[in-house]
C-alpha cells in the first residue's frame, strides 16, 4: 500500500507560487493555471504528498479560470473545509494526507455529472500522464481515464 505525507524534500522543492497556493492557502490568478487547458488523458496529484486526487475524465471546462472536476478519484484523499474568508462561506478543499490547500467546492457542476465543481489550483496538482502512470506507482488508476 502506497503512503502519501507532506515531507521536508517535498516542500524544499516548490516552487514560489506552489508552496504560497498549497501551504498559504493561496490561490493563483484565473487563467495562468498550467492545467487550465489540459486535455490529456492521466491524473492529477497532489504536488506535495502525491496522493491521487482527480483523473482526466472527471475534468470539464467551467469557465471560471481555474481546472475544474466534477469529483476526486478517491473521496476520502480529498478533506472538506468551511472556509469563511474574503466575506464569503465556501468549501475548501484540502488533500488529506499532504493537507495541500487545492481550491474550493462549489454546487454549480454539471447536474448531469453530480452537480458539484471541484475549482483547483494548477500549482497545488502534478500532472501524470496515463503513459506513465503504470511506472509511477498508478496503475490502479488507468481504468479512470479515458482518451480524450
Amino acid at each position: 500500500m502506497t503512503r502519501y505525507a507532506k515531507t521536508e524534500e517535498a516542500l524544499a522543492a516548490l516552487s514560489d507560487e506552489e508552496f504560497y497556493v498549497t501551504q498559504k492557502s493561496g490561490t493563483e490568478r484565473p487563467g495562468t493555471g498550467k492545467y487550465l487547458s489540459n486535455k490529456e488523458p492521466g491524473i492529477y496529484v497532489d504536488v506535495v504528498s502525491g496522493e491521487p486526487l482527480f483523473a482526466s475524465s472527471a475534468k470539464y471546462e467551467s469557465g471560471c479560470g481555474w481546472p475544474s472536476f466534477v469529483k476526486p478519484i478517491e473521496p476520502d484523499h480529498v478533506v472538506e473545509l468551511q472556509d469563511r474568508t474574503h466575506g464569503m462561506i465556501r468549501t475548501e478543499v484540502r488533500s488529506k494526507h499532504g493537507d495541500s490547500h487545492l481550491g474550493h467546492v462549489f454546487p454549480d457542476g454539471p447536474r448531469s455529472r453530480g452537480g458539484l465543481r471541484y475549482c483547483i489550483n494548477s500549482a497545488a496538482l502534478r500532472f501524470v500522464h496515463r503513459d506513465e502512470m503504470e511506472k509511477e506507482g498508478y496503475g490502479d488508476y488507468t481504468d479512470l481515464v479515458e482518451d480524450i
